[in-house]
This record gives structure tokens, C-alpha cells and sequence, in this order.
């Protein structure tokens, strides 16, 4: 039966009575003793059989699964276990996650009273984009006596699609509404201006800008008087997503793609609460997963579903064909957010004439990574010649992609350099410090 497993407990009886008619063998009057504890083990072998597997439907647990998991985050797994026995019952609990997690000894024990329920919860963090397969939940389930254990399946082959990450959107949102980010500390981002789509006029307050005061409304109100204005809205704004091999490059279990997709979310999740128009594409040797920009309700969604599967090609990225294709396909003068990684001032130059092509059309920026490796050992205090010769390279490569940022921002490239985890937080503040500075 491969229901029925037996414990420990009822092996170590098993030897206790074996070493009882080994004793008996010396000792004859401990024969009836041993044949004693024999019968009493089988009886109670019996017993809790009988407690276990007369019920046939002793324990219901099922899986509460999220309709989709979400890329590089933490994502809450629970179980709910009911226990029908009318006794105490100890669970072993063995779900089979998906194999990408690697998880070979994944366990959790809990006591149930009887006619009780439970809830159990564990995190998943998946590191990969795709589809994920769950097998068995299986429940081991104990008597107070504990020879035997009756195995319980539930919920075998649940799939489950990951996302690139949405579970942080709310915070993003929040924080951009305020327009305040987290970057080593809470930034105020200060507005330097304004974009000129009129609101309201309204009365003064302490701290209104008083190159804003409307005199002719403050002659008739007899009090001051200013205008108020808002962030332009409908503005157009294209995510363009290198999935080249360059992209490909793991940090902390994410590659650089992964990480730039999960931007692009949050980034999106912003724009549209802003009010403008976002749209995306990937590119390598062509574009594709193309969204053309909007502000409907279901454009989240559009991009979320292009995003979901999209991965690297290991191809070398042609930028001639993002030229022709972002000239072809966007016609109205946009905010173009470029997701690449350049390593090298050589590789920026082979390519700048395509980036400068897009810039004299576009307000363009350029978003690229930081190599934590490099950076650790350039912060490092070597004690070798060794260790002196790899912080030397380090710095030169770091000082390369300064000279990266120059060469673009004398082309009127704007740029973001980041290191991977602090993408978001960086690529949502450029975002805003283009809109309050209205230079779109």
C-alpha cells in the first residue's frame, strides 16, 4: 500500500523488543516478558493503523497560489491544512516545488488539534522569467502513537506563469506621486520649473513660486492671485529593451535583461499614473514584442504579457535596424529610454551615429550598468601585486565609462549608470526630473 508508511518510532520498538529475546536467550525468565511487549506492539501497530486508515478522507490541504509569481521578488506560498481526524495528528508537509528553485529539502511540520485548521507559508523567489510546474503537495500525516504514517497527494501539475516584477509597483507609485525616491536615503527631488500646461489660478500660499503671480486676477480679488500649473500630460515615452548577449550578464542570480525588464514595469506602472503614454520594444538583430505607447487602462497589462517570456538571442545588438525602426515606427518626437550595456568607449563609438540619429528626433537616454565586481575591487585594499594589478584594470574600466557618459553628453544623450539593484529607483528619478524640468 503507497499510502502507508512506517516511522521510526515503530522500528526502535521493534528493536527494543528484538533485544529483549536476545536477553531472553540468556535469561529465560524474560521470554514471556519479550513475547509480552511483541503482542502489545502489534496490537498498537494495529490500532494506529486503524486510527489513520478507517477515515478515508482524514485531512483536506490545499495550495493558495497567486495567479502569477513575480520575477526577482519574494512571493507568499500558503497552505491550508484540515484536520477531519477526531485526535491530535502531526503533519509532515513535502511540497514539490517547481525544479528551477533547486530545493531538494523542503519541509515543514506542524500539530494539528482535532477538527482544526491551519494556515502554513513559505517564499519563493524565482530568478527566471517563464513557466513554473508545481507537483504534489503531500501531507504525512501521524497519530499520537506514531508507528505509521498515511500519505496524503493534492494538487499534482498546478503551472504557474512568472512576470517580470510587479509586486513593488504600489511602492513605486506612492513615491513617485510625491515625487520622493529612495537613493541611499530619502531624496527630495526638487522641481526646477515647470512644464506650461495652465490648472487653476488659486490665492497665494507661503511657499508658491511669486514668478507665477497673475496681477490682473490679484487687482480684481484684491489679494494675491497665482497661477498653478501641472505636469504636461499624453506625453510619449518608448522603453527599448536590448536583448542582446551583452544583456545576459548575472548579478545576483538576475541577468542585466531581467533586471532592465523589471524597470521597464515599474517604470510603465509610473508613467501611466503620470498620465502619459508609454509603449516598448526589444531589440537585437530586429525589434519585436513592439507596444505602441497609449495610456488605456489595459496597457500595463499589453506590456506586462510582451515582456513575460522575452529572452536574450546571445546575438551581437544591430543598431542601424533600432535606428530605422525607431524613425520608422515613432514619428512624433518622444522620451526614448534605451536599456544596453556598454563596456567599452569603443563599443559607444561604433554605435554613435545611430544613438546621435535618434537623439536629433528624440530626447534620448541612455541607461547602462555598472559591474559590481569591478566596483568591489576597486574599493578593495590589495595586499599583493596581484591584488594591485586587478584594482588598476578596475579603475581603468571605471574611468572608461565615465568617458562613456562624457561622450554622449556631448551629443545631448542623457544617460543613467547604475548598478543593477539600484535600476528602478535611478530610471523612475530620470524619468521625473524630465518631467519637472519639462525639457521633453
Amino acid at each position: 500500500m503507497k499510502e502507508l508508511y512506517i516511522n521510526h518510532r515503530f522500528y526502535f520498538t521493534l528493536f527494543l523488543v528484538g533485544v529483549c529475546y536476545v536477553l531472553a536467550f540468556f535469561f529465560q525468565s524474560l521470554l514471556p516478558l519479550a513475547h509480552i511487549l511483541l503482542l502489545l506492539t502489534t496490537l498498537v501497530f494495529a490500532l494506529d493503523f486503524l486510527f489513520l486508515f478507517v477515515q478515508k478522507n482524514g485531512i483536506k490541504a490545499e495550495r493558495l497560489l497567486p495567479e502569477k509569481l513575480s520575477n526577482g521578488d519574494e512571493n507568499l506560498i500558503q497552505i491550508r491544512i484540515k484536520n477531519h481526524y477526531p485526535f491530535w495528528v502531526t503533519v509532515d508537509v513535502i511540497d514539490e516545488i517547481p525544479f528551477q528553485f533547486q530545493k531538494r529539502d523542503f519541509l515543514i511540520k506542524q500539530r494539528i488539534k482535532p477538527s482544526k485548521e491551519i494556515l502554513s507559508n513559505y517564499q519563493l523567489t524565482p530568478k527566471e522569467r517563464g513557466e513554473y510546474s508545481f507537483g504534489g503537495l503531500n501531507i504525512f500525516t501521524k497519530s499520537p502513537i506514531g508507528f505509521v504514517s498515511k500519505r496524503y497527494a493534492f494538487q499534482k501539475g498546478v503551472t504557474l506563469p512568472t512576470y517580470p516584477s510587479f509586486i513593488h509597483l504600489r511602492k513605486y507609485e506612492l513615491m513617485a506621486l510625491q515625487n520622493e525616491f529612495l537613493l541611499g536615503g530619502v531624496k527630495k527631488i526638487r522641481r526646477l520649473g515647470h512644464t506650461m500646461e495652465f490648472e487653476q489660478i488659486k490665492e497665494y500660499v507661503q511657499g508658491d513660486d511669486i514668478c507665477t503671480i497673475n496681477w490682473k486676477a490679484t487687482s480684481k480679488q484684491n489679494k494675491l492671485m497665482v497661477n498653478q500649473y501641472q505636469d504636461e500630460k499624453s506625453q510619449r515615452i518608448y522603453i527599448l529593451i536590448d536583448k542582446g548577449r551583452t544583456m545576459q550578464m548575472p548579478f545576483d542570480g538576475l541577468s542585466l535583461l531581467d533586471y532592465s525588464i523589471n524597470a521597464a514595469m515599474a517604470l510603465s506602472h509610473i508613467i501611466l499614473k503620470k498620465g502619459d503614454r508609454v509603449g516598448i520594444m526589444t531589440f537585437s538583430r530586429k525589434t519585436e514584442n513592439k507596444v505602441p505607447a497609449d495610456n488605456k487602462n489595459a496597457q500595463l497589462r499589453k506590456i506586462s504579457e510582451a515582456l513575460y517570456n522575452v529572452q536574450t538571442d546571445f546575438a551581437e545588438t544591430d543598431f542601424g535596424r533600432v535606428y530605422q525602426d525607431v524613425k520608422m515606427q515613432i514619428t512624433q518626437r518622444s522620451l526614448v529610454l534605451l536599456f544596453t550595456n556598454f563596456e567599452t568607449l569603443d563599443a559607444v563609438k561604433r554605435q554613435l551615429n545611430y544613438l546621435r540619429g535618434i537623439a536629433r528626433n528624440h530626447l534620448l537616454v541612455v541607461i547602462f550598468f555598472k559591474n559590481s565586481e569591478l566596483q568591489s575591487m576597486i574599493q578593495s585594499t590589495p595586499n599583493n601585486l596581484q591584488g594591485i594589478y586587478d584594482k588598476i584594470i578596475a579603475e581603468k574600466f571605471e574611468f572608461e565609462k565615465n568617458l562613456i557618459i562624457q561622450e554622449l553628453k556631448k551629443y545631448g544623450i542623457y544617460s543613467v549608470y547604475t548598478a543593477p539593484e539600484n535600476l528602478n529607483t535611478k530610471v523612475i528619478n530620470k524619468y521625473l526630473q524630465i518631467k519637472t524640468r519639462g525639457i521633453l
